[in-house]
């Protein structure tokens, strides 16, 4: 008996000691989590209190700070009345390993919460680490920022509305708030680094802008999408239209991000520069034609000064016209030639560059 006891003691004692976390949701009417980040053990127990407005406690990822994830738990939109003082609403959920978790507002009304840097992280990286909740959130700012730049047509989200039923003494927010503002630099700067906005397919045009940037480590470079179907991919100088395969390791893609003619929300996909050697990176969208082979590159501290230049690296990917540079055996160069001496000589260019 004593022995059954024991071991029942023994397996209760991880919940015993699980810790709960309370994080105040938008407390002094302010758009931000209180506190912003926590460190948790597995078994804890985080409870959001909403105290004002009309918040979601919504789980999201680091490369999308202003997306739902895809399985991950979203508690809904939790009105406050204005004069309520207690008995807050409240959303509760179990730490289950030492991964981080990454959390946003998803209301957009009368701005995007999140893009107002309203985010949450439960073990993030330390500050200085790519990871960090420092550049978590400025990801989420730049995301507002992009949105703020592309000035889309406002339109109502249905889940901030109250219930179908209404409540008298709860109510959404119905007129803006002066304690809320956009962020007014498009391109904010962070404590870690700087956040840069980078266009993709502005205009109807197979193009990055800018189409090359110089960055720091930690600076955050977010990729808006703005029109048709394209990916950021990374390449080498050497091989601009196929992605990096170093010893095994895949260089970063952000798979295809459609935008319809009338989209009014842009996605975005977002990259944390982690060095200062040049980073080499193409569409690999191929239809209906080969976007790369048409000259859609971009490139991170290329050395402008030197042979392994922005204007030679997109010279060899035009040259190429979309094919992966290992592909292009001597018969494959001769097909070329079919297409007149000037495709010859722009080939022979750039096989010069790769030796």
């Amino acid at each position: 008996m004593f022995a059954s006891s024991l071991s029942l003691g023994l397996a209760l004692l991880p919940f015993v000691s699980a810790a709960v976390h309370d994080i105040q949701v938008g407390a002094n009417g302010k758009l931000e989590f209180s506190p912003e980040n926590i460190a948790a053990q597995p078994g804890d127990q985080v409870v959001f209190h909403f105290v004002s407005k009309n918040h979601t406690v919504t789980q999201s990822s680091f490369p999308d700070p202003c997306g739902p994830k895809d399985g991950g738990f979203d508690s809904g939109f939790m009105p406050v009345a204005a004069n309520q003082t207690d008995n807050f609403p409240t959303h509760t959920i179990t730490v289950q390993d030492s991964q981080p978790i990454w959390v946003y507002c998803r209301q957009k009304q009368p701005l995007s919460h999140c893009g107002a840097g309203m985010v949450f992280a439960v073990n993030c990286g330390l500050d200085g680490a790519p990871n960090s909740f420092t550049n978590f959130k400025q990801a989420a700012l730049a995301v507002g920022a992009a949105q703020a730049s592309a000035t889309p047509a406002a339109t109502p989200d249905p889940y901030t509305t109250a219930p179908a039923t209404p409540d008298a003494s709860v109510t959404a927010p119905t007129t803006p708030d002066a304690s809320v503002t956009a962020p007014a630099d498009s391109t904010p700067t962070a404590a870690q680094g700087q956040v840069h906005v980078v266009k993709v397919g502005g205009s109807g045009s197979l193009a990055f802008d800018p189409a090359h940037l110089q960055a720091q480590p930690n600076d955050i470079v977010v990729f808006q999408f703005q029109e048709k179907n394209h990916t950021v991919t990374q390449s080498s100088f050497a091989d601009p239209c196929r992605r990096l395969n170093a010893n095994g390791t895949l260089g970063f893609d952000s798979d295809f991000h459609a935008v319809t003619d009338t989209g009014a929300t842009l996605p975005t996909w977002n990259y944390t520069v982690t060095g200062t050697a040049p980073v080499w990176a193409y569409c690999r969208q191929t239809n209906p034609a080969n976007h790369c082979g048409a000259g859609m590159v971009f490139a991170i501290n290329s050395v402008e000064t030197s042979e392994k230049n922005f204007t030679a690296f997109q010279n060899i990917a035009r040259a190429m016209n979309g094919t992966g540079a290992s592909a292009n055996s001597p018969s494959s160069a001769t097909s070329l030639r079919l297409g007149g001496a000037t495709v010859t000589i722009v080939f022979t260019a750039a096989l010069a560059l790769l030796l």
